[in-house]
């Protein structure tokens, strides 16, 4: 399966990335590169739509951190939100889920008590 990195709409300020496929070590570049991207362009609140996720390994979950680092470092946040199924075991199995404050439905995980 092959992986995609999309700009979803939203409302508000940041930015709402849609990840689709297999977030590993030959497609972790690509999303490495759009947040890289984003942060150059001055964007500081990244949100990241895992729905469509369907498979994520330790170079997408650096990659998360990665970002989160970035985004931090520039007094702004990285958002995981809609996991399902094995990217959702991961994301509670590692302890991602509490550090980027990772909400598993749709809810708005923009909302200040959410950081």
């Amino acid at each position: 399966m092959t992986f995609t990195v999309t700009h979803a709409e939203r409302d508000g300020g940041g930015v709402c990335l849609r990840l689709t496929g297999e977030l590993d070590l030959s497609s972790a570049g690509a999303l490495n590169t759009e947040i890289d991207r984003l942060a150059a362009g001055g964007e500081r609140h990244l949100l990241l739509d895992l729905t469509e996720l369907t498979f994520c390994d330790s170079t997408g979950i650096a990659a998360f951190v990665r970002g989160d680092n970035l985004a931090t470092e520039r007094g702004g946040w990285l958002r995981l939100y809609g996991a399902t199924g094995r990217v959702d075991r991961v994301l509670q199995i590692t302890g991602l889920a509490d550090v980027l404050r990772y909400q598993p439905d749709t809810a708005d995980p923009r909302s200040p008590s959410a950081r």
